[in-house]
């Protein structure tokens, strides 16, 4: 693990919107790593879970062996963020996963996959963040929803009609949409200093 200067944090490499996550955090003076074999894991002191199909992610992260090895980082307390397909991973449940769909977990709640849609229905909006001085364009993409928390979980942000798009609980977070899309790197910083207190 890094304990000194910025940082050595992951990107899990195995699909979805990779390099996105890794300019964002080398733009925020990271040391990055594509993190796709438990070996690589092992060097970094956080993980960023990329959107992309959450489905996908689960089948391929149980091919290479690395399922258990980022459910046992997580329970031990290693700093996590995932968008979207990310969100669904740190999830403790879907409420409408495909037959087998696994998750990571962590996160105490359930998660709705594609809940505003297909590809066509997706949208941009401007969401207020708890912690949050100025509002964050959001981008939403197949994006899944929160319908339920438990009761250690931060809602961090919700749409106008109240549908949940952004949690944390402890070290670990999750937005529903993507902000390395429009250039928002304010999650992304959040989780570098959670990275930074845990290595501290």
């Amino acid at each position: 693990m890094v304990t000194t200067g910025m940082p050595r944090v992951g990107v899990l490499a195995l699909q979805g919107d990779v390099r996105e996550h890794v300019r964002a955090l080398e733009t925020l003076g990271a040391e990055v790593v594509a993190v796709r074999r438990p070996e690589e894991l092992a060097t970094v002191s956080g993980l960023v879970i990329p959107g992309g199909e959450s489905s996908v992610i689960d089948k391929l992260a149980r091919t290479f062996g690395m399922q258990q090895p980022i459910r046992e980082a997580l329970a031990g307390g290693m700093p996590a963020y995932g968008t979207c397909a990310g969100l669904i991973l740190l999830a403790d449940r879907i409420a409408d996963g495909i037959r087998g769909q696994e998750t990571f977990g962590g996160i105490d709640i359930t998660v709705q996959r594609n809940a505003f849609g297909s590809q066509i229905d997706s949208f941009e909006t401007e969401l207020t963040v708890a912690g949050f001085d100025e509002p964050v364009s959001a981008t939403f993409i197949r994006a899944p929803r929160v319908v339920e928390t438990g009761p250690a979980v931060e809602v961090l942000a919700s749409l106008l009609d109240g549908a949940i798009v952004a949690v944390r609980q402890g070290a670990l977070f999750g937005t529903a949409f993507h902000p390395e899309v429009s250039g928002e790197t304010r999650f992304h910083e959040l989780f570098l200093d959670l990275v930074a207190a845990r290595a501290s």
